[in-house]
């Protein structure tokens, strides 16, 4: 009995330590895969921010970091640009010449010209000049030094969403026009041919005229306009003398005088319809109205109250003096 319970005693301690083991390897075991837990989280969250294009905080930074990091390119954008200057000069076709040899430099070409001259004989020309966007600034900057700047007004308009929807049009566009035409070749019955028919002539009508804009576009953003404007230099003339004189006055008074006239002539003419029509008017009444009318009776002689006026006894013939034959 004493030898048997000697055997059994040892089985809970052993017992005891196995398990002590077990939970120290349990122990050792969860802390490394808190660990390694931790350890991939980290990385995860580095590799999202590196395809973010975040850098990680304390991190000195790889290759694919650097090119996470790099700045995206921005859409080419379209971009219209105009500009008007007014420039004096003394010389306007040599300010003229020297515009127009420095756009064929840069690429560019004159569009429309025109030439005036006023009475004093000034000359001032206007011309549109057409330049690579690439070249505006310099070919602008090289206008504005040819004389004095006397006005510069420059516009930018962002036509990048025309464009772009432009270019969808004419995508979808095309195909339309493509399957309208695979439909045209399956077609057997005239009708229907005769209805795809209609159905193609409008939607390429439509592609060409997207495909007409698309052209506009692309040259007036590839193309800036410059509006440039030169006039020549005022001459500059002796001041007068403010006083006037007897020639001052002798003008001045010619020139009213002229003026009287010239109203006079204006109000005459405003007046002359109307006195013409008054006069063919009285013409008619005393030549073809007044003739037509019945005359009026002769009044007779008026009574008084002690009977007729007597009326004038002719003279006697003796009183009458004789004629020139009987006084023989």
């Amino acid at each position: 009995m004493h030898t048997r319970r000697s055997v059994r005693r040892p089985a809970p301690a052993l017992a005891a330590l196995l398990l002590a083991a077990a939970l120290a390897l349990t122990g050792c075991s969860a802390g490394d895969d808190a660990s390694g837990g931790s350890n991939s989280a980290a990385d995860h969250g580095a590799d999202d921010k590196a395809v973010s294009g975040e850098a990680a905080p304390g991190g000195t930074g790889s290759s694919s970091g650097a090119k996470a990091t790099a700045p995206p390119k921005l859409a080419a954008s379209h971009i219209i640009r105009t500009a008007s200057l007014t420039v004096q000069v003394k010389d306007v076709p040599k300010a003229l010449e020297q515009a127009r040899t420095g756009t064929e430099n840069a690429g560019g070409y004159i569009g429309n010209e025109t030439t005036t001259r006023d009475a004093e004989g000034h000359e001032r020309t206007r011309v549109v000049l057409r330049v690579p966007v690439e070249k505006y600034d310099e070919v602008l900057a090289e206008l504005e030094g040819t004389g004095k700047l006397l006005d510069r007004s420059a516009k930018a308009e962002d036509v990048t969403d025309q464009v772009v929807d432009v270019e969808s049009r004419i995508t979808t566009q095309r195909a339309s026009v493509a399957r309208i035409r695979e439909l045209m070749d399956r077609a057997t019955k005239l009708s229907d041919v005769v209805t795809l028919e209609g159905e193609l002539s409008t939607r390429q009508a439509d592609l060409e005229s997207l495909l007409a804009r698309q052209k506009s576009l692309k040259d007036r953003t590839s193309l800036a306009t410059i509006t440039l404007s030169l006039s020549e230099t005022p001459v500059k003339k002796a001041a007068k003398d403010d006083d006037p004189g007897f020639v001052d006055a002798l003008a001045g008074g010619w020139n009213a005088f002229v003026t009287m006239l010239r109203w006079l002539a204006v109000a005459f003419g405003a007046v002359l319809p109307f006195a013409a029509v008054a006069a063919l008017i009285v013409l008619l009444w005393l030549r073809v109205v007044r003739p037509r009318l019945p005359r009026r009776p002769a009044p007779a002689p008026a009574a008084s109250a002690l009977g007729p006026l007597p009326t004038a006894r002719p003279a006697p013939e003796s009183a009458q003096p004789p004629a020139p034959g009987e006084r023989d």
